[in-house]
């Protein structure tokens, strides 16, 4: 259960306001971030669970608003379906059969997943992957997103990686990832309510998200709009290395 409305709990409140702010910017900026910001500094100061049910409406109407923003939708189908499609079916599972992870073991998956963006990213094969070998990594990386995902709720890490190892353009890449992670966030947020992962208290409270992410968000848009590509990728192997650390020393 969440605390009763007080003193303390309004300062939660305007914390939290400020952690959704600087999660919108990231997202705004980088096409990623929200909950990879969000969901570990709020795990600071409410149970991780919580932090997961906090973030329902803020992803899937980012991720809704840059998918359509983007004009992406028939592209990112048409390429990365079988991705997709394991994604959905494997966060389903997940969910479904981790639900006895205590909170300190949560809480160190969310750190691991993060660091293992940075290591993935860090190790990206030089050249593009052929089309050939992509009908198998797809869904190969949709299975490892669904099980990040079903344990974290933080599906980016290995998706940023993969999609950035694809060598797609600034605008393609922020198109293809918010379909994907909105296909993604569907079947997870709908499973960790049905398996109790959170509850619809959480879930209802994450309305309240939704004002302080979408400054954030329109923030982050426009300073993407100044990035050339170069600085634009730089920014986002900064942000994941940084978060890593945090995450691993708190």
């Amino acid at each position: 259960m969440l605390p009763e409305l007080s003193a303390p709990l309004l300062s939660l409140l305007a914390i939290g306001a400020c952690m959704f702010i600087v999660g919108g910017i990231v997202k705004g900026t980088l096409g990623v971030g929200l909950p990879l910001v969000v969901v570990p500094m709020l795990s600071l100061v409410v149970p991780a669970p919580q932090a997961m049910g906090l973030l329902v409406t803020p992803v899937l109407s980012s991720n809704l608003w840059q998918a359509l923003e983007g004009g992406r939708f028939g592209f990112t189908m048409r390429r990365f379906a079988a991705l997709i499609v394991a994604q959905f079916v494997t966060t389903l599972l997940t969910v479904k059969y981790t639900q006895g992870l205590s909170l300190k073991t949560l809480n160190v998956l969310i750190a691991l997943i993060v660091v293992s963006a940075v290591v993935l990213m860090l190790v990206r094969p030089r050249g593009e992957i052929s089309p050939r070998l992509q009908a198998w990594t797809h869904p190969l990386v949709g299975v490892i997103a669904g099980v990040m995902g079903g344990i974290s709720s933080l599906t980016g890490p290995i998706i940023i990686a993969y999609l950035v190892a694809l060598r797609l353009k600034r605008e393609e890449f922020i198109g293809s990832i918010s379909v994907i992670y909105l296909f993604g966030s569907v079947p997870m947020y709908g499973a960790m309510l049905w398996f109790g992962r959170f509850g619809w208290q959480e879930a209802a409270l994450s309305l309240a998200a939704l004002a302080p992410m979408f400054i954030g968000l329109k923030i982050g848009t426009s300073i993407r709009h100044r990035l050339s590509e170069r600085l634009f990728r730089g920014l986002l192997y900064a942000f994941l290395t940084l978060l890593a650390a945090l995450l691993l020393f708190k």
